[in-house]
């Protein structure tokens, strides 16, 4: 394993991680030791989830096979909204404590997420037309996921279109922060207003509207998605930092490596 038991506990108990993350050699030598074992846990739980979920899962009861799409399309819209969390939260660091490797991670998390809710968007559609008659409606759920669409593309055209990095980061860390109001939004849309959009399957609270059969798959398939999410933001924060820091003996010494290591 990357870490001992002892060592990951004393080091979240002291904080050290949390100031040592301000190190990007730091971070790109943690995150290298984590990749391998994110990865193969992204593709077990994966590729269990998803097989399960789209060829052993039992029809639903109403919507016949349609609802398979649920595999993909509740991962996708998951992750949609807890990426935009993330980069608010790393947004607020980056303000507070001045760290740029948040600024990276939200850089780079915004396309990833961007991608995410589009899926999330598209796979609706895709279940909407044999349940709702129609691909689109301008349902509270649908609209509200929409507007946080635009708002990754507004981080990320921020990001491309300010010059100074220190600028840009502080202009998407605010746009990160305030667009993080939509997420409650997201959330209690099928509460709040009058929607064609079904209550969230399985609670951690209460009790699955679902068999056993469909949502452990499902579950599966999010943990999943969620392995993946890290491993992508992760790889593109690698090769952010090192295009950062190229000009450190550590970082060429890395580029030495990936060039070194090709064939």
């Amino acid at each position: 394993m990357p870490w001992s038991t002892v060592e990951l506990m004393s080091n979240l108990m002291n904080w050290t991680w949390f100031h040592k993350l301000g190190s990007p050699k730091w971070f790109y030598e943690i995150s290298g030791r984590w990749l391998p074992w994110l990865i193969a846990a992204a593709a077990l739980l994966m590729v269990s989830g998803l097989v399960w979920g789209l060829v052993f899962a039992p029809p639903e009861r109403y919507q016949g096979d349609s609802y398979r799409i649920i595999y993909i399309h509740v991962p996708a819209a998951f992750l949609a909204q807890a990426c935009y969390l993330t980069m608010a939260l790393a947004g607020a660091v980056g303000l507070i404590w001045k760290m740029k490797i948040a600024d990276v991670a939200l850089q780079q998390a915004a396309p990833v997420g961007a991608w995410l809710c589009f899926i999330a968007l598209v796979t609706g559609a895709i279940w909407g037309k044999p349940t709702w008659g129609t691909y689109w409606v301008w349902d509270a759920r649908l609209t509200s996921m929409l507007i946080l669409l635009f708002l990754y593309f507004g981080v990320i055209a921020l990001g491309q279109a300010i010059s100074n990095r220190d600028s840009a980061a502080k202009a998407c860390a605010v746009l990160s922060l305030v667009g993080a109001v939509n997420i409650p939004i997201i959330q209690k849309s099928v509460e709040w207003w009058s929607t064609l959009h079904q209550p969230a399957t399985f609670k951690i609270t209460g009790k699955a509207s679902m068999s056993a059969e469909m949502w452990l798959p499902l579950l599966l398939s999010v943990l999943g998605f969620y392995c993946l999410f890290i491993v992508l933001v992760l790889m593109r924060m690698r090769l952010e930092v090192l295009k950062r820091e190229s000009r450190s003996a550590w970082a060429k010494a890395e580029v030495g490596k990936l060039v070194g290591a090709r064939p």
